[in-house]
């Protein structure tokens, strides 16, 4: 992805699909977490400190590789049906590289790549 201005990221705890804005079309990139529940549920017969850590770094990994992409940009939108871009938005607001960002959170439910997409375009239309 270039360096655009403006960010859309449909995102929950196993995927994010990150949207630049342009007046063209979009370009997607897809982060995929670790994060795997069969594979916690696993851990959680063995040792449930374990599988909390490992959740922890898998989550961090996870949003550390998104943040490397976020920086590039002066406009994000966070949006999805979990706390997924509220955990992101809080690591990343203790990073002083963000700081410049102007970060907006939006709750939606499932969406379709679609509805995602224009879900982007509207948000970005109407700012």
């Amino acid at each position: 992805m270039t360096a655009s201005k403006k960010l859309g990221i449909w995102m929950d705890h196993s995927f994010a699909h990150l949207m630049e804005f342009t007046s063209k079309h979009f370009e997607i990139e897809t982060i995929e977490s670790k994060f795997s529940i069969k594979e916690n549920k696993k851990d959680l017969a063995k040792n449930e400190n374990l599988m909390l850590e490992k959740e922890k770094k898998q989550l961090y990994d996870y949003y550390k590789k998104i943040g490397e992409t976020i920086k590039n940009y002066k406009r994000v939108i966070l949006f999805g049906p979990t706390d997924a871009k509220v955990e992101l938005f809080d690591l990343l607001s203790e990073d002083e590289r963000f700081l410049k960002i102007k970060f907006e959170i939006k709750n939606t439910d499932k969406m379709t790549a679609s509805q995602q997409h224009n879900f982007v375009k509207e948000y970005f239309s109407e700012a």
